[in-house]
């Protein structure tokens, strides 16, 4: 299995890792693998999620006939409260 070395590893960020791997019982190489794989996991679906919601968006505003008010206004009529 291959391994990983991390050098000159802030001290905060360190502490962090060692605080949550007491807290989950787990080693500080388990939690920082436990996090890596996790965090890779989220950054891959995060995209997709990001460009469905965009996608989203922009069919509700066609759908609307894109006649939204600019936020100049919206922000003016916030104001005149």
């Amino acid at each position: 299995m291959p391994s990983l070395q991390i050098r000159d590893l802030p001290d905060e960020l360190y502490e962090q890792l060692r605080v949550e791997a007491k807290r989950e019982h787990r080693s500080l190489a388990q939690q920082a693998t436990a996090m890596l794989e996790k965090q890779l996991q989220q950054g891959s679906g995060s995209r997709s999620r990001r460009v469905a919601l965009l996608e989203r968006i922009a069919t509700r505003d066609r759908a609307s006939g894109g006649d939204l008010p600019a936020p100049e206004d919206l922000l003016a009529a916030d104001r005149a409260r």
